[in-house]
């Protein structure tokens, strides 16, 4: 049987956002002004920034929020400069010419400071602290903040650093073990973004933060790692597996969560909450609501809620798209094949839900990252 670490996030969590908390406690000390204090992380593949974490005490954060960084020219030059900013009136300086800019203006917020942060002169991403005052951030105040600044920079990039770390390793021995099923190419690229997707318009009681469905966008693509230890010729079967194949083939849960462990074992890393949820979707992804699942028949909540989604983003794109043993399903009669799961007992109802009402996001999945 295989022990599990389901996460549910409070405010006494040690996560990102719980740390960003602290800090800003803080900061409130010497300067009451600063309402908001929020984290952008920066990926260099796709050129994107994104929400992540955020600590607002006026207004309303702004979350599940991405754009490219070239289409935002300010942050760009302050990314190629290596240089901060002051904005001292938002108000008259800013535009309503975006989704994040016209949020802004809505806020109440005055004045901001925007830092960039790097972590071995890679961007990492920004920091952006909000006032609603004018002339919060004196030249003084700007020395002042950039100390505290440099700290909680650190945290966040070690911590993007370790997760970065995990997912190169884990992919390492993917590649290294020549693994060779179809959870390769485009579908691990599709399972991260479908589940993103998921995890992004599920109901807010869930209370997943930007922190947590980065993690899960991030890690996805490993949940079948254990098919390294599985032969090839009941991997790559074309045909029906028989009961005695199918009980080896369900034995890479157990193989992947032996794999991770011995991963983040080593790097002293299994107490870390990103950790858990790379165990928990690595070791829950099989289960099913009501029981059926494997390896542990895991019932409704008991099932990681990270696991949940990306059961429905596998299966979905499993039926979307060929296999060497079926031909694709058009999405229709896909996502009624998850909602005919949903009335059996087997998937979550709100992660089918999300994914539905999320439809035309996923079909430009499909088109952008075919296996084509």
């Amino acid at each position: 049987m295989i022990t599990y670490q389901s996460v549910h996030i409070d405010s006494n969590s040690e996560t990102l956002t719980a740390k960003l908390h602290e800090f800003h406690d803080a900061i409130l000390c010497d300067h009451p002004h600063i309402i908001r204090i929020a984290c952008a992380l920066y990926e260099h593949k796709h050129d994107t920034l994104k929400t992540f974490i955020h600590s607002t005490r006026e207004g309303h954060a702004i979350t599940a929020y991405q754009t490219t960084l070239s289409n935002v020219p300010s942050l760009k030059s302050l990314a190629d400069n290596q240089e901060c900013r002051v904005i001292e009136n938002i108000q008259l300086e800013i535009k309503p010419d975006t989704e994040h800019s016209a949020w802004l203006l809505g806020q109440g917020y005055v004045s901001s400071f925007t830092v960039p942060i790097y972590h071995h002169n890679h961007l990492v991403g920004f920091l952006f602290l909000d006032s609603d005052e004018t002339n919060t951030f004196t030249e003084q105040v700007q020395r002042q903040l950039l100390v505290k600044c440099n700290q909680i920079a650190e945290v966040v990039s070690g911590e993007v650093s370790t997760a970065q770390l995990l997912v190169a390793t884990a992919s390492a021995i993917r590649n290294i073990a020549g693994l060779r099923d179809f959870e390769t190419g485009m579908h691990l690229t599709r399972m991260a973004e479908f589940s993103k997707l998921i995890a992004q318009h599920l109901p807010a009681s869930y209370q997943l933060t930007d922190e947590i469905i980065e993690h899960i966008y991030l890690f996805a693509p490993l949940h079948d790692i254990g098919k390294i230890g599985i032969p090839d010729a009941i991997l790559l079967k074309n045909g029906k597996l028989t009961p005695e194949e199918r009980k080896i083939i369900e034995m890479h849960v157990t193989k992947g969560v032996s794999i991770i462990d011995e991963i983040l074992g080593n790097f002293g890393l299994l107490s870390l909450q990103p950790a858990q949820i790379m165990r928990n979707i690595i070791a829950c992804h099989h289960e099913y609501m009501d029981g059926s699942g494997y390896p542990n028949g895991l019932v409704g909540d008991a099932i990681p809620i990270e696991a949940r989604i990306v059961t429905v983003a596998d299966i979905f794109d499993a039926l979307t798209h060929e296999r060497p043993y079926k031909k694709p399903w058009p999405i229709p009669n896909a996502l009624a094949e998850l909602q005919k799961m949903v009335n059996d007992g087997k998937l979550d109802e709100h992660c089918v839900n999300a994914l539905a009402a999320s439809m035309s996001e996923a079909r430009l999945i499909v088109k952008e990252y075919n296996d084509a």
